[in-house]
This record gives C-alpha cells, sequence and structure tokens, in this order.
C-alpha cells in the first residue's frame, strides 16, 4: 500500500466528535475530554480540525490553531489498529499543506521526550528540537520536547 493510500481527509466539524472521542480515547492515556473538543468546535476560533477516513471510517485526526502566520499542532493521532501504515505522516503531511494554504510560516507543538516514533517522524518532516517544558504531562509528569519547523 503506498503512503496514505486509500486514506481520504476532510475538515472536521463538531458532527465528528463521537469519531474524534473515539479515536483520542484509544490513542492517549490521558485523553482530552469531549467538553475540550467542543470548546474546540464552538469557541476556539483559532482551531483547525481534519479526519483521516479509511473506507468511510475515521481512523485519525489531527488539530491545529492558525494564529496570524502561525500554526500551534495541539494533537494528532491514528487509532491503534490502524498504526503502523505511515498514516499519521500523511494524515500531518496533510495539515502542514492546509496550514501552508493559510499562510502560516511556522508551525510549533509538543512531543513527550519519550516519544522516539513521534519526535522521529516529526524530524522527518523538517521539524527541528526546540525547548523542554518541564513537567508538561499531567498524568506522568514527563517533560515535553517544543518542535518547530519553517514552511
Amino acid at each position: 500500500m503506498s503512503l496514505g493510500e486509500p486514506l481520504s481527509f476532510r475538515e472536521a466539524t463538531i458532527a465528528d466528535l463521537k469519531s474524534i472521542m473515539n479515536v483520542e480515547n484509544a490513542s492517549f492515556t490521558v485523553p482530552w475530554t469531549e467538553a475540550a473538543f467542543r470548546n474546540e468546535f464552538i469557541i476556539n476560533q483559532y482551531a483547525y480540525y481534519i479526519l483521516a477516513t479509511y473506507n468511510d471510517e475515521v481512523v485519525g485526526y489531527a488539530g491545529i490553531w492558525l494564529v496570524l502566520d502561525e500554526g500551534h499542532v495541539t494533537n494528532i493521532a491514528i487509532h491503534p489498529d490502524y498504526q503502523g501504515n505511515h498514516y499519521g505522516e500523511a494524515l500531518l503531511r496533510k495539515m502542514i499543506r492546509i496550514a501552508k494554504e493559510r499562510g502560516v510560516i511556522r508551525i510549533t507543538l509538543e512531543v513527550r521526550v519519550s516519544n522516539d516514533v513521534a519526535q522521529g517522524l516529526y524530524k522527518k518532516l523538517g521539524f527541528q528540537d526546540g525547548a523542554i517544558r518541564k513537567n508538561y504531562y499531567p498524568d506522568t509528569k514527563e517533560d515535553a520536547l517544543v518542535m518547530w519547523v519553517d514552511l
């Protein structure tokens, strides 16, 4: 299977909340709450989310805050049943293209210092190491590595 095939992408809406929560809850030990995502769709004017679908099933999603010419990736997840197929890479590449089309010139994100797989993907797509946010993750008090890429 080639990269991203047969994935398709579309903008997420609040109607997709159940599907997003399914991926979120399966992917993270401390998932965002449904209320947090609801706020992203209803209140946060900067939030933009896309879905990755496979045979019409939501298998992943990514969120970014688009503020002027900067983007901040809030979350990206592929359901564990679909990991290992380069879907995360395809999803992040799509998000970067969308951000670029909307005038973003730099994207940043945080990642667990222990998450070598994600860091490898981000580096593959040009992200560079930045600062460390101490005790960033509430479940383990693990540090976050801040990464960024100029588009």
